[in-house]
């Protein structure tokens, strides 16, 4: 079966019973999602499908054809790290790391949909990844700072469009 992922279209073994992340992972080789829980409590094998958070552990291979399916590896673009993860870097929130894909693209999601969040919204967008370390302060404070980078971006003037 054909499957979309980071842009790229894979044969995956037909399996439609087979839960994403294992194709991912075995497959593919693309080890950067995590397995945490395998009952999609955790968020560490968070995906986008779509552009909408999916836990990659309780999503089947049925019905993923032609859908577009983003980790963790496709998340930086051109050889640049995309704002979530320098944020992650810069406020070194990594301790074990086993949930850090997941609380990125956990992010990514939600700052695609909200870039200028309040602290209230940062908390509410990542209540539901689990970091065993209990890293969350410095997961709020890299959200937040990758929401400031995105902003900032944005917010600069192209060509044409100073008065």
């Amino acid at each position: 079966m054909e499957i979309i992922v980071n842009g790229t279209v894979y044969q995956a073994e037909d399996v439609p019973d087979r839960p994403l992340l294992w194709v991912l992972r075995d497959e593919l080789g693309l080890t950067g999602t995590k397995f945490g829980c395998g009952i999609g409590l955790c968020g560490s094998c968070e995906v986008h499908l779509d552009g909408i958070p999916s836990r990659s552990c309780i999503t089947m291979l049925s019905g993923l054809t032609g859908r577009s399916i983003r980790t963790i590896e496709g998340l930086a673009q051109e050889g640049n790290l995309h704002p979530v993860q320098q944020a992650f870097l810069d406020e070194q929130v990594h301790q074990c790391g086993w949930c850090m894909s997941g609380q990125m693209m956990r992010a990514a999601a939600f700052l695609e949909e909200n870039p200028k969040p309040t602290e209230d919204e940062i908390v509410a967008a990542m209540t539901g990844n689990i970091c065993r370390c209990g890293a969350y302060g410095r997961i709020k404070r890299a959200v937040a700072r990758a929401a400031d980078e995105i902003t900032a971006t944005e917010e600069i003037p192209h060509d044409g469009d100073a008065a």
